[in-house]
């Protein structure tokens, strides 16, 4: 059976890692088998829990992304190449190695990575504290981009490569790629859309943690929108650092009424998704036993780790596509057509999405943003 997979996700300093640690902490607590990773490259999780990597309490696992060790194992023969191919160029070895650390690796890896540890069957619950929402969006939209480009662009690389390598070592005076090469990025792609496939499914949610402040409430919203177009279900929200009411200064009531009238919105905003209020603590809470009663206060007598209800923000049938964009503006969205693809814009944030051929062959109809919902029909043929 698969593991519940939770990833928590908002703007940088609400508190997201303090919500996935509680989070992990109470799995465990309640005899769940847990793992917990970070794809955040500032490793506070472990702060957090005040613990190194390994097993840190019964039944609760932190694991540490080691990204040389992994990226050889995935990169290993693309890495090779590019090192070598720099040396021959005549980079001394040290250059070549830092040249070839890829940007990004220790995020792309921690996915990898997860996706290996799903497979175990050892896990009742994986948390993943992720990075601030911007990286997470572009990170979490890798594998469907990659899966366009090389879609297209392998099956002509093959045979360019076969084509021009004997040209290669005599013009260029490099080495050309060989077929372990090619093989190691087809594994790379593939290793990516199995993560895609995990987080998109119907184990996986995404939980958005937010302070009730504006600029953090507009972000959140924004954020489930693009989570959505790229077909990542949210399943809860997580309101932090919420000032308790009652025997309150005039300074604090202000702030007291300020976060009511959010967290109101908030509510209204995310619904019919429940909003988990995490009250503003006299202490940060560090150490496995202060995150465990943080986790039982937030989520209350619910069940957080129960499978989820929430429909595939994607639906087609015959004659109609259906996309579930909560919170977006009719202004921010933008709908193309180019051959049997369906592009999507929501603000800032881009989706190809390939039609199958039932819809390929026909137009587009009519378009339609209600109630969240993108809705776009198919009439005629082309």
């Amino acid at each position: 059976m698969s593991p519940r997979v939770l990833l928590f996700t908002g703007k940088g300093g609400v508190g997201k890692t303090t919500a996935a640690a509680a989070t992990a902490t109470l799995a465990a607590a309640r005899g769940l088998k847990t793992l917990i990773v970070s794809t955040d490259t500032a490793h506070s999780l472990a702060d957090a829990l005040d613990a190194e990597p390994g097993e840190i309490a019964p039944g609760l696992h932190l694991h540490q992304v080691d990204t040389q060790k992994t990226l050889e194992r995935h990169w290993g023969e693309l890495r090779e190449y590019a090192r070598g191919v720099l040396e021959e160029l005549g980079l001394d070895e040290v250059t070549s190695e830092e040249i070839t650390v890829l940007p990004g690796a220790e995020e792309i890896i921690a996915l990898l990575e997860l996706r290996e540890h799903a497979r175990e069957g050892r896990w009742d619950v994986i948390v993943v504290d992720c990075a601030p929402t911007a990286e997470t969006l572009r990170l979490l939209a890798l594998p469907e981009a990659l899966d366009w480009h090389v879609s297209r662009l392998m099956p002509v690389g093959r045979k360019l490569v076969r084509l021009v390598s004997p040209f290669v070592r005599s013009v260029a005076h490099v080495s050309a790629p060989g077929e372990e090469v090619m093989s190691a990025a087809e594994r790379f792609h593939r290793g990516l859309m199995e993560v895609r496939e995990l987080l998109t499914g119907d184990h996986a949610s995404v939980r958005l943690v937010l302070t009730p402040e504006a600029v953090v409430l507009a972000e959140a919203r924004r954020t489930m929108t693009s989570l959505n177009l790229y077909g990542y279900r949210v399943d809860a929200v997580v309101a932090n650092r919420v000032f308790p009411d009652g025997d309150a200064d005039e300074w604090r009531a202000r702030w007291v009424e300020a976060q009511s009238r959010l967290l109101a919105e908030a509510e209204e905003s995310f619904a019919p998704l429940p909003v988990y209020v995490v009250p503003y603590l006299p202490a940060e809470p560090v150490g496995r036993k202060a995150l465990a009663e943080l986790g039982a206060s937030m989520y209350g007598g619910s069940d957080p780790f129960a499978p989820h209800a929430i429909e595939p923000p994607l639906r087609m049938s015959a004659d109609e596509l259906a996309l579930a964009l909560p919170g977006a503006d009719r202004d921010d969205i933008d709908l193309a057509r180019k051959g049997d693809e369906l592009i999507v814009t929501a603000g800032p944030y881009r989706r190809i999405l390939a039609l199958p051929a039932a819809l390929a062959r026909r137009k587009i109809s009519a378009a339609a943003l209600r109630d969240g919902v993108l809705s776009v029909r198919f009439g005629d043929p082309a």
